[in-house]
């Protein structure tokens, strides 16, 4: 087993010509999000991946093995329920109504412009139904949000540059 216990965000800092020779390992969200977890690469080689703990690693990320070669992780596609609103009887705003109500029983989700994606609950889905969403089961890449206090600040947005918020006076 080839240790890896190193992990490139988004494979920053990265030569293209590297990403495209390395490895790969396709790992679904549940993997995804532990800190410690075994996989075989697209080589064949048995991983045993140990990062810090509370890491998640997100498609696009590297993982640096212990001989030094690069495993990029690919999203695997998996079981995922999309919501959109109804363009007949709701308005883009009923995306933000359902991704509050998702939020407060602290489910994982993914936030895009014109739908959420949640992993596939059956009462959840009926509630979101029930305020004139429309929900679609279908096997797609799942990226829900980190949260605001996660260790990968940037992934979600896509920038790691930091922001002044300080008190501001008007």
């Amino acid at each position: 087993m080839i240790q890896v216990s190193k992990l490139l965000v988004g494979g920053h800092g990265l030569a293209p010509v590297l990403l495209k020779r390395a490895a790969t390992v396709e790992l679904d969200w549940d993997v995804r999000q532990k800190s410690r977890f075994d996989c075989t690469d697209s080589q064949g080689r048995h991983l045993g991946v140990f990062l810090p703990r509370g890491t998640a690693v997100r498609g696009g990320d590297v993982l640096v093995a212990e001989d030094g070669s690069l495993v990029k992780v690919i999203a695997a596609p998996q079981p995922v329920l999309v919501i959109t609103h109804c363009k007949e009887h709701g308005t883009p705003f009923d995306l933000t109504r359902a991704a509050y109500h998702l939020g407060n029983r602290h489910v994982p989700i993914e936030l895009k412009p014109d739908h959420l994606k949640i992993e596939p609950d059956h009462v959840l889905a009926d509630m979101l139904r029930a305020m004139h969403l429309i929900v679609h089961a279908t096997d797609a890449a799942f990226e829900p949000e980190g949260g605001a206090y996660t260790s990968h600040a940037g992934h979600s947005q896509g920038h790691g540059h930091h922001h002044d918020h300080g008190h501001h006076d008007h």
